[in-house]
């Protein structure tokens, strides 16, 4: 086993409590998506606690794969695999009826350039979904861009602030929510909007753009000063636990860390472990897209994963040469354009 496999067995692993949930989720799961950015790690995840819990579960993936390998690494992994563009109504129909739906599909890169594509992506396939998928439980993955900005002093959005997305990213995920809960209150069907920003990962995320910034002496952007951030082990964990507290009406769930990070804070942090002094260009603008996650801490306990271990992760992934994904965040972004 590899360094970096060793660190990934040790960060990604489930925990007891999931362990324990998954044994009262009733029936197989269907990840919609699986072959995006959050995918396989979400369902090697699921399959390694059906295993601990001792379970005859099926985890099944769905995506287009085309990232080549892929699909043979999640089957050597023990998961089903099911290639499939989803936008094709005919492929969706064909998909077998699953009890427990995670739902990953949608687009965000590349957006602006793109927009019908985006809207198809992101509302009208959540509405062919929904009716297919009427008598599951669905998680259906969102954003905090459905949110506006916030003062940072705030605490950060609930999920009883009304949405006002900024830009039509936000608006299509936005779409995305509406046309759920609208087919939720139509047929019954037990739902969960999982509002999530930022995860991160060894291989992507906001820490690790910090990072590397700092790493090249190039300057980090402070117009944006606040974040977010939360493991992606911990969201994978709260998101395949979330299966057991869908509900009709369906229920929001912020899913984020406890803290409201300054970006100074976190550039210095590794400026620390670094050896080097990071720069910095622009000044804090008050407000920055923050949500509030004490609602699914009352559910599913704080992160394991600290802050700090973040940080701590993060560095040692990237001073050891560990793969990194090129799909930036764009956390500093404030008019929605991506």
């Amino acid at each position: 086993m590899t360094d970096f496999e060793v660190l990934e067995k040790k960060w990604l692993s489930p925990s007891h409590a999931l362990v324990e949930d998954i044994k009262q989720i009733k029936g197989d799961i269907l990840i919609l998506g699986a072959g995006g950015k959050i995918g396989p790690s979400i369902a090697k995840l699921a399959k390694q606690a059906i295993d601990q819990a001792g379970l005859d579960k099926r985890v099944i993936g769905v995506s287009r794969f085309s990232e080549e390998g892929l699909a043979d690494e999640l089957n050597a992994a023990g998961i089903e695999t099911i290639a499939a563009n989803i936008l094709n109504d005919a492929a969706l129909q064909a998909l077998p009826e699953v009890e427990n739906i995670l739902y990953l599909a949608g687009t965000k890169f590349g957006t602006s350039n793109n927009e019908p594509y985006t809207w198809a992506m992101n509302t009208y396939l959540p509405g062919r979904v929904a009716e297919k998928f009427k008598n599951s439980k669905i998680v259906v993955y969102s954003t905090g861009n459905v949110y506006p900005f916030t003062t940072v002093a705030s605490g950060g959005a609930t999920e009883d602030l009304r949405a006002d997305p900024v830009g039509e990213y936000g608006q299509s995920c936005l779409g995305r929510e509406r046309l759920f809960q609208y087919f939720s209150s139509v047929h019954g069907t037990p739902l969960l909007i999982y509002r999530l920003n930022y995860a991160i990962d060894f291989k992507y995320g906001v820490l690790l753009e910090v990072a590397k910034s700092v790493l090249a002496g190039k300057p980090v952007d402070l117009r944006t000063g606040h974040v977010n951030v939360i493991w992606q082990g911990d969201a994978n964990e709260m998101a395949i636990r979330s299966l057991l507290h869908c509900e009709a009406p369906s229920k929001i769930l912020n899913i984020t860390g406890p803290e409201t990070v300054s970006l100074r804070w976190l550039a210095a942090e590794f400026g620390r472990i670094f050896n080097t002094e990071p720069q910095f260009v622009n000044e804090e603008q008050p407000t920055a897209l923050l949500s509030n996650a004490a609602e699914s801490f009352r559910l599913f306990g704080y992160p394991r994963t600290t802050l700090k271990q973040m940080i701590e992760i993060t560095a040692q992934w990237l001073q050891e040469g560990g793969k990194t994904i090129n799909k930036p965040t764009h956390f500093q972004e404030r008019k929605g354009q991506f």
